[in-house]
């Protein structure tokens, strides 16, 4: 392995260090809603809690599918760190995953952590189970429509994890931006992925290089320009079997997640 397939942060500045260490969630950072405008505030509220060192994501047995009018059988636990939507009724709000979505409860504008350009990085733990999915995955803020391209640092499904490691997903996808093109895979990763690792991207100008374990799994020779908000999240995925809740609560477990950046501001120029 060459210097270069390793995570070098030494160019780089820590700008935002959560490591959850308190009891209580950063409300200046970190909004407890699934993106809220497609649903409601009270149906999209996380279940989490804040504790040894670690946030704990949780889906339950009671825990509602979010948006049963749009998203079927989903249930979610997650945190972002923005919010743009329009009024009801319009079709203006982030992460537009599929046709014929209508915003159902107008939300606040909220910037509270939006990165641009650097190093984010995570350590977590996924969840082995056939129906779990964990996800980081920085999307754009959207005030432009076509603001809205989307780079996955992780993506885990617990059907794809072994007794000896598992597939993690990595790379771009470009949602609504014409100007990106899809470029994702599934990387396999020796090691139990329910234990702690390292997960990492570094975003400049011109590429995106994807880590995990400071180790360089991907390159995408493709980029985006503009602010992104952090998605943190552990869905429940629907499957053709009746729903068994027997090993519930799946939860997500995060050490921390940080953003570095270059000393002089953002990597390139606004």
């Amino acid at each position: 392995m060459t210097p270069g397939d390793r995570l070098d942060l030494s160019a780089f500045e820590l700008a935002v260090d959560e490591q959850f260490d308190g009891d209580e969630l950063d409300r200046s950072r970190w909004l407890p809603h699934y993106t809220p405008h497609w649903a409601s505030r009270e149906a999209t509220l996380a279940r989490y809690e804040i504790s040894g060192a670690t946030l704990k994501l949780r889906i339950d047995a009671d825990t509602s599918p979010w948006s049963p009018e749009f998203d079927g059988e989903v249930r979610v636990s997650h945190l972002q760190t923005g919010q743009f939507s329009g009024p009801a009724g319009s079709r203006m709000g982030q992460h537009r995953y599929r046709a014929g979505l209508v915003v159902r409860e107008e939300q606040p504008e909220a910037r509270l952590w939006l990165p641009r350009f650097g190093v984010i990085e995570a350590r977590v733990r996924a969840i082995r189970h056939p129906d779990a999915m964990v996800a980081l995955w920085p999307i754009g803020f959207e005030h432009s429509p076509e603001d809205s391209g989307e780079i996955c640092v992780f993506e885990i499904f617990g059907r794809d994890l072994d007794d000896h490691g598992g597939l993690v997903g990595v790379g771009v996808k470009p949602q609504n931006d014409p100007r990106l093109a899809l470029e994702f895979e599934q990387v396999r990763v020796e090691g139990d992925l329910t234990e702690f690792h390292d997960y990492a991207v570094e975003w400049l100008a011109d590429r995106l290089r994807f880590f995990i374990d400071g180790r360089l799994v991907k390159t995408v020779h493709q980029s985006i320009a503009y602010p992104v908000q952090l998605m943190l999240d552990v869905y429940e995925l629907p499957s053709d079997a009746p729903r068994d809740t027997s090993r519930h609560p799946l939860v997500f477990e995060v050490a921390h997640v940080r953003e570095y950046r270059l000393p002089a501001g953002p990597a390139q120029p606004l």
